[in-house]
């Protein structure tokens, strides 16, 4: 297993979404904490537009700081969008994202899974940055079907899949409190229905552990389908993404999960919204050399 570091880094560090300008500083960070692999993100249409533009920049400058992307995240909530002109256009980004993921040699591009069209009165899930312990109150449309949202995500995943299969790289899909895809056994469920193994998890634990999940369990069910985790801790309440220890993870059971199915990928260090990334970052950085030497 390998150690990577998050875009909730950058975020974290410069604002949601970080600058191109600001998104080479974070990467400076990251090498200078001693990461060898690094992900990142672009985030909605401006964001996007501008890492695609820049993409040939962005790995030079990685190059230079002997830094390796390993997955590209484009945060594109209209790919999911049921309005057909929304929806074209999120494939239309969701291309630029595969050139860009492409040109930093990422193996992954990873696809978030979107709140379902509803109607939030006060927050709203992820409409900034990951906040953390909201309640949210849900109006559903009379004219809303599960059935037909479920059918067009389904359609777009295995859309967005074979795009990025025909491009050589895998796809992967990160349950998130308050998406479409929460949980692990709603990730099965898409596999399933999907039918193509070039699309896995990411198992994000911090997530997962605020559905109450038994992260080993997690693991066991999903087996050689986890192409990525995501790691930071809480105590699950709510869906904090602290430094590794600060919550109540069971992190060796979690690594004793993954070794019985082979895992051999990266584990990114994934906090976020804390008052001090850098010493957060080195410090789980820490903790988990020491959990997998």
């Amino acid at each position: 297993m390998k150690i990577s570091c998050c875009w909730m880094y950058a975020i974290t560090k410069y604002g949601y979404p970080p600058s191109v300008d600001d998104s080479l500083r974070a990467l400076e960070d990251m090498a200078r904490l001693g990461f060898r692999f690094v992900e990142m993100e672009g985030v909605r249409e401006e964001n996007m537009i501008a890492v695609h533009r820049e993409r040939h920049t962005i790995k030079r400058h990685a190059d230079d700081l002997g830094l390796a992307f390993v997955n590209f995240c484009p945060v594109l909530p209209q790919v999911i969008d049921m309005d057909p002109q929304k929806h074209r256009r999120g494939l239309e980004l969701f291309d630029l994202a595969i050139e860009t993921a492409v040109e930093l040699r990422c193996e992954m591009i990873q696809l978030d899974s979107f709140t379902p069209p509803l109607t939030f009165r006060g927050e709203t899930p992820y409409k900034e940055a990951m906040r953390y312990g909201l309640q949210f109150h849900v109006e559903v449309a009379q004219g809303f079907s599960w059935p037909a949202f479920w059918e067009h995500f389904i359609q777009t995943v295995s859309a967005c899949n074979a795009k990025a299969k025909s491009a050589g790289l895998k796809m992967t899909i990160e349950p998130r409190v308050g998406e479409t895809i929460s949980n692990t056994d709603a990730l099965i469920r898409v596999f399933d229905a999907v039918g193509d193994d070039n699309l896995g998890a990411v198992l994000d634990t911090a997530h997962l552990h605020a559905q109450k999940e038994i992260l080993p369990l997690s693991v066991d069910k999903l087996g050689n389908r986890i192409y990525y985790v995501h790691a930071a801790d809480n105590d699950g309440k709510t869906n904090e993404h602290l430094a590794l220890g600060q919550g109540n993870i069971d992190w060796e059971g979690l690594i004793v999960a993954l070794r019985k199915h082979r895992f051999d990928s990266y584990i990114a260090l994934d906090m976020g919204q804390v008052p001090d990334p850098d010493r957060d970052y080195a410090a789980s950085k820490v903790f988990l050399e020491r959990l997998l030497g």
